[in-house]
């Protein structure tokens, strides 16, 4: 007998290593939500609100390379947009499964809940459309297809897929032809050759070369190609803002963070005054180039993408970036370049009864890391103190840089923590991004997990206070909260939570930070203007980061 649409689609599910499920219930998705509960190779994973579930499957895939949501129709579904949104800007597979009315609700055009009134049933997944590789509405007779063209769609392109259920065709078996699994897409060979003959011709004429090693590193699975790139080349890389840790920042021939005009102008001479710049998956973004301020040469830069490969202005379509750089490994002379590894944040300033600053604050956290760690940073000023430091062994940074939306950090740390619960996951938030979605800090507590947080109190959100015209509008006020209480509120009264306004405040609190066998909440309060030097930076850089020259 053949399998019910539900079923089918949970096991294509497993069949892509897809095991855990987040979401938030709801009548019209419980057909979905049963089969992952009813399933016992499957755990569902509720979240607080859509939102914050979005988020959470986002920071899952950023460790498992691909997640799965799960909403209701129409008020779940765009709850969960924003999120997905997120996703599909920073190249990650979230596989949103939505919960529909019945067919012959929508048949009848029935006025239900969740609708806009008018008795219409597909302006919502018509909304999905820009931010996702593919959608389908499943019936018993096309399930089997559009199942594997939104999983293919979701691999290949690395991006979310929009898959809606009708709730009365849930338990109805396939009425389709099953179908098999599409194979990952292919590089033309002839074209293939062309491209690695072009690059490496290109790379051994110049006389000093440098890599920018991008996300799509990361995101694609191919950090031990890179490495292998990059040793048998002795070629030296650097990465941008969006891409730290795409590769380990202990390996040799790192040399720090580029960011244009902004920052590190040792970075800065090195990569633009190289003949060549080998850009490995990198995206050419505001923030990832300091404001628009980075000024290399087209004609230098060699761009090895997703799908394609551009040397100068010569664009070579349909190759695959890993057999790109496989190729190059092989093709490639070695160019070794003697280079100084980047300084780090030095040692932190001030005296113990000080309070806490830019310059006291960042240096202490490089220092509080860990090989291993799983550092989430959230959007603003906490994340451009961090973006500097220098990452141990194994560490991973992630940061929403290029969609930037605030409250995203906390609830990716827990998906982050769900994915490696045996790894130390550290969250840094600051509290105008943290009041957005702090309901899911409960989530740390109920399935065990123990995360570092450290939540900045600068009285505000206080990157807009850089950006805007008055510092001081009432716009970038917040209420004030007692945020070192925050754990026990939300379930947790075992966690070791404390409130550090000096540096001896903070130097304690993160010593006993490290004893500690429970989860952690330190708020760290600092003035309302005190910025870390990017932060700063880039308020000085608005003409330039606001499209002026």
């Amino acid at each position: 007998m053949a399998p019910t649409v539900v079923d089918y689609l949970i096991q294509r599910l497993k069949a892509i290593g897809i095991r855990d499920v987040f979401g938030v219930p709801g009548d019209f998705s419980f057909a979905l939500n049963d089969a992952v509960e009813g399933d016992p190779d499957m755990r569902w994973i509720g979240c607080c609100n859509e939102l914050n579930a979005a988020y959470a499957a986002d920071g899952y895939a950023r460790i498992k390379g691909r997640s799965a949501l799960c909403t209701t129709y129409g008020v779940g579904e765009l709850s969960a947009l924003c999120g997905v949104a997120g996703s599909y800007t920073e190249h990650l597979p979230v596989i949103h499964l939505v919960g529909m009315p019945s067919v012959s609700t929508q048949r009848a055009r029935r006025i239900v809940h969740h609708t806009l009134g008018d008795g219409s049933f597909e302006a919502y997944a018509r909304m999905t459309e820009p931010v996702v590789a593919a959608r389908a509405v499943l019936t018993p007779e096309n399930a089997a297809c559009q199942i594997e063209r939104c999983l293919e769609a979701a691999l290949t392109r690395n991006r979310p897929v929009y898959i809606a259920l009708p709730q009365d065709y849930a338990d109805v078996p396939l009425a389709g032809e099953l179908v098999c699994a599409p194979e990952a897409p292919q590089s033309d060979p002839g074209t293939l050759a062309a491209a690695v003959e072009a690059v490496a011709e290109r790379l051994d004429a110049a006389g000093s070369a440098v890599v920018l090693a991008g996300y799509l590193i990361a995101r694609l699975g191919l950090r031990e190609v890179a490495k292998t790139l990059l040793a048998r080349t002795g070629l030296p890389f650097a990465t941008m803002f969006m891409d730290k840790t795409a590769l380990d920042e202990t390996l040799p021939g790192y040399l720090g963070l580029y960011d244009g005009r902004i920052m590190n102008p040792e970075v800065r001479d090195f990569v633009e005054g190289c003949d060549c710049v080998l850009n490995l998956g990198a995206l050419w973004s505001d923030f990832n180039t300091g404001a628009f301020t980075a000024k290399i040469d087209p004609s230098r830069m060699i761009a090895v993408m997703q799908h394609e490969t551009r040397v100068g202005h010569a664009t070579f379509k349909d190759v695959e970036m890993r057999d790109v750089m496989e190729g190059l490994a092989g093709s490639v002379a070695p160019k070794p370049a003697t280079v100084a590894g980047p300084k780090g944040l030095g040692e932190p300033k001030g005296a113990p009864g000080d309070p806490i600053s830019p310059d006291s604050l960042y240096p202490r956290f490089e220092r509080f890391l860990r090989e291993g760690d799983i550092v989430v940073a959230e959007t603003g000023t906490i994340s451009m103190g961090l973006g500097f430091a220098r990452m141990p062994a194994g560490a991973e940074f992630f940061n929403q840089t290029l969609w930037g939306a605030i409250g995203w950090a906390t609830p990716a740390a827990f998906g982050a923590a769900m994915a490696a619960p045996k790894r130390r996951t550290l969250l840094f938030t600051g509290e105008g991004s943290h009041q957005m979605t702090v309901q899911e800090l409960g989530q740390f507590g109920r399935h065990g997990l123990r995360p570092i947080v450290f939540c900045l109190n600068n009285d505000g959100y206080l990157i807009e206070r850089l950006l805007c015209k008055d510092p001081k509008s009432s716009y970038n006020d917040l209420a004030p909260w007692h945020y070192a209480q925050l754990p026990a509120a939300f379930g947790m009264p075992d966690w070791y939570c404390a409130k550090a306004a000096t540096n001896a405040q903070l130097d304690a609190a993160m010593a006993a930070a490290e004893t500690r066998r429970t989860g952690v909440y330190i708020e760290v309060v600092m003035d309302r203007m005190a910025a870390s030097p990017l932060a700063q930076k880039l308020g000085e850089s608005i003409r330039t980061l606001y499209g002026g020259q």
